[in-house]
This record gives structure tokens, C-alpha cells and sequence, in this order.
């Protein structure tokens, strides 16, 4: 298959250059650049926006939104070829006849223009390849690092990308169906004035600076409860008596949550996130009638960051998936003397940077579910699935990953849950950043040939759970936890 991307000389950048490659290593695909002399759509003073930002938060270089240097640039197009078999245009302003034509937009504004104006407005971001009006894929896409409008530009590059890269060798993730009171996509117009945003960019950065000189951040805090009168599925809604935080010393905190029932009693295990060390390795606290007995206690520690220990019993034994991206495997592992002793039995995928790695069994298969930093981006927006016979593998990925592409409701958010032959699935929300609220998710659809979900209810925090982030859910025995973020002065 020929395909051509269009773009126009004035707006090439790294990201063109990747997205051929990526579509040029499919060896059925032919892939040219076809570049227009459209004077580009993007405000004046957009650089100079961008680089404010990278001073004055200390960003990394600029990776997909940096200039293409003719020497980098792919071969033209034969214009003495016959017309391609597809046409993606990128500008909103190609001409290309005699082929099927794919239209990038980003809430309903076609290219980079379109991203930067949503950028600029703060609104949430939605990238679709549209086909004669008609969408074939779409995303909610995001960024780890909302209000700098140069990483969340870098970041949703990355993954529209991935949505591309989707569209073509697998026909895309589709259509993403609404969210709870999610309001229509509104047109951005221009945005907010460069020179308001540049001035605000430096504002919001002495005011970062003055927040991280008086507080530890980011800082998160694990809450528990004692199921009365049904859990969070049942509720949908925080209970009337509110959270008990997991007390902290202030010097580390605890998240991700993660409880098991062994013997009668609950244990529960955490991630174990030391300012000091500037990683987190795994503690666990057992609970007794009237909560936890002590402080959690280090059970395990290794030579990256862990956290999410995704624990579970099977053949009378206690395994735990804790994240381990920054080695770029899901790995398994095996308590030997519970609740330590852990020994790594298998490393069940291997080559990527997963998040959050989520373990559930259907129809006898288990389903392995992350979410996957596809070459840069987002860590919550795209989600794979594999499955296998046995939970130590062998594991196969799903021919259509990945499955979803949504910053609202991709990345896994704790256990999921059989209710009434239905499986549901604790979501995270990070439109407005990384953990900011929680979906509780349907799954409409698991197997071999797709993945369906709706997000069904929506919580965020609140009265009974104060602060800025609702992260995770998990429930063991009468007790049932969550996490979000706190406040831990550098002084007492």
C-alpha cells in the first residue's frame, strides 16, 4: 500500500519524520512525504511561548515538536506515480484526488493548529482521523504534566502517532464512546493570547517553585474504611463516613493500595514512596478489627521504583505484579515467607514501559491489562491487552492494541470486579492530571477480536475525601481502600 502524508513546509517537525518510519516499517507499506507551501496556521509567537516554557520549567529538548532539517527530511512523492492508495493529511489544506483521503483533527480543528488552540483554551483533547466526514478512530489524549502547554503538545505528538500507527495496520481503537456529564467539544477558537499564556507560564512557575520549597510534592496518602451498606461499585458515590488516612512520618508517603485476605486476615501492601531515596519499593501492614496493626514494614525492595503491587492468591500461594517500567518488563513475583520473601518467578512481557499492569480471568484465558508508553507520551492513554492459558504465561498481545486510547478512562485503577456476571473495572481519570478522579468502567467486550468498556460513574474528591486526586480502589474482606494525593510540609 502508497501512502502519502501531507504536511506544509513551514510546520515540519520530528514527528513527521517518526510517524513515517513507524508506518514504513510495516514491509506492505510504502510511505512518502508530501510537503505544501502553505504558510503555517500556528499563532506567531508560538516558538517563543515554547521556549519560555522550557526555561523556565526545565523540560527536557524537544524530541517530536522540533524542526525537521532538510537533511532529515523522507524522499518526495513520484509525481509521476499513479495516485497512492491513501492520503493522511496533517494540514487540513491537502488536495490529493484519485485516493482515500484521512483527515487529522483535534476537536474538530484540523492539524497542529487545531491541537494548539485546544492547548491554549485548556480544554480536553480529542484526536480523530476522519474519513469523508466519518470518523474511523479516535482518543482522548493527554499528558502527565497539564497547564505546560509545550509537554502536553509533545505528548499528544507522541500519541497521535499511535493513533495513526493504529488506523492503518489494525483499523484503529474506533470511536470513543461518552463519558458521565461530559460536555460536547466546544470550539477553541485562538485560545488564550500567547503573550497573557507566556506570562501566566512564568507566574505559575514561581509559584511551583515557592509550593516544592515548603511541601514534599507530589505527595499521596492511602485512605480505609469498613464496608457498611455495599462498596464503591455499590454506592458509586463516597460513603457518609468518609476515610481513615494511613498515617505517614511525613518523610515518605503510601499509595496504590492493594489488599489481600489470607487466613482470615487482611493484609494490605503498598507502595513505599521514601523522598529521601526518590523511589518507592513495596511495604505491607496487616489489619486487625479496629484497622492497621503498626506501620507498614519494607517487604520488597529492588534496583528501580515499584509500585502498583498487584497482589492475588492462586494454587495456595500469594504472587504480586508490582510495576516495574523503568526496567521495561511486567514481572512476576512469589511471596516464600507472606507477607515477604519475595522471589521474581517470570518476566511475563519484556521491550516496554507498562503502568499498572492488572491481572483478571474470563471465559478460562487470563487477560493481562497496562497502559503503554508507546515510544514517548502520555504513561495513561493507550491500553494494551494480552492474554494466556496460565497467569505465568505464555502471553500473547491483542492483534488490535492498543485496545483504547483514552486519557479519561485507559490506565487501570485497581482490581476488577465480577458483579452479577459482569466484569467491571476501576478507571483513572487524568483529563485534568495524573490520577485526578476515578471511573468505574463495564466492559462490554473482552476477546481475541476487540475490547468494549463504558464509563459508568465518575468520582472525584471531595468532602469526604479532601484533596486534589482520587487514584485507586481495591477491596479486600470489610475493608476497602483508596489513595489520592496530600500535603507533607519539609518542616515541622
Amino acid at each position: 500500500m502508497r501512502i502519502v502524508l501531507h504536511v506544509n513546509e513551514s510546520d515540519l517537525r520530528q514527528w513527521h519524520r517518526v510517524l513515517v518510519e513507524r508506518l514504513a516499517a510495516n514491509p506492505a507499506c510504502r510511505v512518502e512525504l508530501a510537503i505544501g507551501n502553505a504558510p503555517s496556521r500556528l499563532p506567531a509567537g508560538t516558538e517563543a511561548l515554547f521556549r519560555l516554557e522550557s526555561a523556565v520549567h526545565g523540560l527536557q529538548p524537544r524530541r517530536l515538536s522540533a524542526p525537521l532539517e532538510r537533511g532529515q527530511r523522507p524522499a518526495p512523492p513520484d509525481s509521476a506515480s499513479t495516485p497512492p492508495d491513501l492520503a493522511i493529511d496533517l494540514t487540513g489544506e491537502a488536495a490529493a484526488s484519485g485516493a482515500r483521503v484521512w483527515t487529522l483533527a483535534f476537536n474538530g480543528a484540523a492539524g497542529e493548529a487545531g491541537l494548539l488552540a485546544a492547548i491554549l483554551a485548556g480544554q480536553p483533547i480529542r484526536a480523530e482521523i476522519l474519513e469523508d466526514g466519518r470518523v474511523l478512530a479516535e482518543g482522548r489524549l493527554g499528558t502527565e504534566y497539564p497547564g505546560v502547554a509545550l509537554a502536553t503538545f509533545e505528548d499528544v505528538l507522541a500519541r497521535t502517532i499511535t493513533l495513526i500507527g493504529a488506523c492503518v495496520e489494525t483499523g484503529g481503537p474506533g470511536a470513543l464512546p461518552a463519558l458521565p456529564g461530559e460536555a460536547p467539544m466546544a470550539d477553541a477558537g485562538s485560545g488564550r493570547p500567547l503573550a497573557e499564556r507566556a506570562l501566566r507560564t512564568a507566574a505559575g512557575a514561581v509559584l511551583r517553585r515557592v509550593y516544592r520549597l515548603c511541601y514534599r510534592t507530589p505527595h499521596w496518602r492511602t485512605g480505609w474504611r469498613r464496608c457498611e451498606g455495599g462498596d464503591l461499585f455499590d454506592l458509586k458515590a463516597h460513603p457518609a463516613s468518609g476515610w481513615t488516612d494511613l498515617p505517614d512520618d511525613g518523610k515518605r508517603f503510601y499509595a496504590d493500595p492493594f489488599p489481600i485476605e489470607t487466613g482470615g486476615a487482611v493484609t494490605l501492601f503498598v507502595e513505599d514512596y521514601v523522598h529521601a531515596l526518590g523511589k518507592g519499593l513495596i511495604s505491607a501492614v496487616r489489619f486487625g478489627p479496629d484497622g492497621p496493626l503498626g506501620a507498614p514494614v519494607p517487604v520488597l525492595e529492588q534496583d528501580c521504583h515499584l509500585s502498583y503491587p498487584f497482589v492475588f492468591e492462586r494454587e495456595g500461594e500469594v504472587w504480586m505484579i508490582p510495576e516495574t517500567n523503568q526496567r521495561g518488563t511486567i514481572e512476576l513475583f512469589r511471596a516464600s515467607t507472606f507477607p515477604g520473601g519475595w522471589v521474581r518467578e517470570a518476566v511475563l512481557v519484556s521491550g516496554l514501559s507498562a503502568s499498572d499492569a492488572t491481572l483478571v480471568e474470563k471465559d478460562g484465558l487470563f487477560w493481562l491489562f497496562a497502559t503503554v508508553r508507546d515510544g514517548g507520551g502520555a504513561f495513561s492513554d493507550a491500553l494494551h491487552l494480552w492474554s494466556a492459558p496460565d497467569f505465568r504465561g505464555p502471553w500473547t498481545p491483542h492483534p488490535r492494541n492498543p485496545v483504547l486510547i483514552d486519557i479519561a478512562s485507559a490506565r487501570p485503577a485497581g482490581r476488577m470486579v465480577w458483579r452479577e456476571g459482569t466484569l467491571w473495572r476501576p478507571v483513572q481519570d487524568c483529563r485534568r492530571g495524573y490520577g485526578a478522579a476515578m471511573g468505574l468502567a463495564r466492559v462490554l467486550r473482552l476477546d481475541a477480536d476487540g475490547f468494549e468498556q463504558v464509563v459508568e460513574t465518575i468520582l472525584t474528591p471531595g468532602p469526604r475525601w479532601p484533596g486534589r486526586r482520587l487514584h485507586s480502589l481495591n477491596r479486600a474482606g470489610p475493608y476497602e481502600f483508596i489513595d489520592g494525593s496530600g500535603t507533607a510540609p519539609r518542616w515541622s
